[in-house]
C-alpha cells in the first residue's frame, strides 16, 4: 500500500472531475457485481460459512495497482483506471466493512468498527505515507500546496484515532500516544526517506520502483504460502471447487463490468477499463483482512487464490484487447 501511495498524487483523484460518468459507473459496478457473485457463487457451491465469507471478501475489496498495469497493456484508459482504484480505495474503509455486513453476515461474525479500523491501518495510512514520501521525494510544488497536503494527510490520522477513541473507548492518554505514534510512522518517516532517498539513490524512480515492487511481490508471496499452509486441510477437502468458484467470479466481474459500460455507451476504452476494474480486486488487503479476523486458514483461502489467478486472467485479456481496435 506504500508503494501504491508513493506512486500517486492527489491529481490522481481529479479524474472524479473530468471523468464523472465513467468514475461513477465504474465505483457502482465494483462494490456491486463483485459481491453479489461472491455471495450467489458461495450459496452455489454450498461452502462452508467461512469459504464462502471468503469469496464475498474478495467481492467486496476495491481494485489494486494490478488493474492499472492490465488498463496500460490493454490499452484502455489509464487515467480513468488509476482514478477509479484511488476513489475506490478511499471508499474501502466504508464500503468494505458494509457490504461484508450486508452478503456475508449470515456466514460469520463481521465487526464493522474492526474491520474499517483494519482497512485504515492496513491501506489508508499506508497509501497516505507513500502520497508523503512522493511529496517530498519530487519537491516540485509551492510550500502553500505541502503545506495543505500535509494538513489533509495529518487529518486522516485523527480520524482514524477518533473513530478508534469512539469505537473501543480507550483512555485520552491511549489516544494522545497513539496519534504520536501514527504521526511519526506515517508522518514523519516517509519525509526522512524521501529526503534519504534522494541522497543514496539520486532521486532515482526507477530504481525506488524496483525495490518497492519486489518487497511488495515478496510480501504477497509469503502472505500466499502462509494462508496455503494454515489452510491445507480446507483445499484439500474444497480445492478444486473454490478454484472454480474464484474463476467464475472473475470471469462475471470482467464480462458484466464490460456489458454495463456498453449499456451505458461508454467509449471503448472505458469499457475495458471498467471490466478490468470490476474484475481484478485487491487480494492482498483481502487477505490482510482475513488474517486479522483470525480466520486466515478458512476466509483467507479465496484471496489467496483469487489474487495470483486474475493477474493470470488479467493479463490474457490485456493481451488480446491490444490487438483489438479501441474504436
Amino acid at each position: 500500500m506504500f508503494g501504491m501511495g508513493s506512486q500517486m498524487s492527489l491529481n490522481d483523484f481529479v479524474g472524479v472531475i473530468k471523468m464523472p460518468k465513467g468514475v461513477i459507473a465504474g465505483v457502482i459496478c465494483q462494490f456491486t457485481i463483485m459481491p453479489i457473485i461472491g455471495i450467489t457463487v458461495a450459496k452455489l457451491f454450498n461452502f462452508p460459512p467461512e469459504i464462502g465469507a471468503g469469496i464475498v471478501l474478495v467481492g467486496s475489496c476495491p481494485s489494486g495497482m494490478a488493474s492499472n498495469v492490465m488498463a496500460f497493456l490493454a490499452k484502455a484508459n489509464l487515467a480513468l483506471s488509476v482514478t477509479l482504484t484511488a476513489f475506490a480505495t478511499l471508499l474501502s474503509p466504508i464500503m468494505t466493512p458494509l457490504l461484508m455486513q450486508t452478503f456475508a453476515g449470515e456466514l460469520i461474525e463481521i465487526d464493522f468498527w474492526d474491520m474499517m479500523l483494519g482497512i485504515f491501518n492496513m491501506v489508508i495510512l499506508p497509501i497516505c505515507a507513500g502520497l508523503i514520501f512522493n511529496l517530498f521525494l519530487n519537491g516540485n510544488k509551492s510550500r502553500k500546496s505541502i503545506i495543505i497536503e500535509i494538513a489533509a494527510y495529518v487529518s486522516i490520522i485523527f480520524l482514524k484515532n477518533l473513530l478508534q477513541s469512539t469505537s473501543e473507548g480507550i483512555s485520552q492518554t491511549q489516544i494522545v500516544s497513539t496519534i504520536i505514534k501514527d504521526l511519526l510512522i506515517f508522518g514523519l518517516l516517509p519525509v526522512i526517506a524521501a529526503y534519504a532517498f534522494k541522497l543514496t539513490a539520486n532521486g532515482r524512480k526507477d530504481k525506488l520502483e524496483k525495490i518497492l515492487s519486489f518487497i511488495s511481490m515478496l510480501a504477497i508471496g509469503i502472505i500466499i504460502t502462509v494462508i496455503t499452509a494454515a489452510g491445507r486441510d480446507s483445499l484439500l477437502e474444497v480445492g478444486l471447487l473454490l478454484i472454480i468458484a474464484c474463476l467464475i467470479q472473475n470471469m462475471f466481474g470482467y464480462s458484466l463490468g464490460y456489458f454495463i459500460a456498453k449499456l451505458l455507451r461508454l467509449k471503448e476504452k472505458d469499457c475495458r477499463t471498467i471490466a478490468l476494474e470490476v474484475g481484478m480486486q485487491n487480494g492482498g488487503l483481502a487477505s490482510g483482512l482475513a488474517i486479522q479476523m483470525g480466520k486466515i486458514a478458512t476466509v483467507g483461502l479465496a484471496p489467496a487464490i483469487f489474487g495470483p489467478m486474475m493477474n493470470i486472467t488479467g493479463s490474457s485479456l490485456a493481451t488480446w484487447w491490444r490487438s483489438k481496435s479501441t474504436e
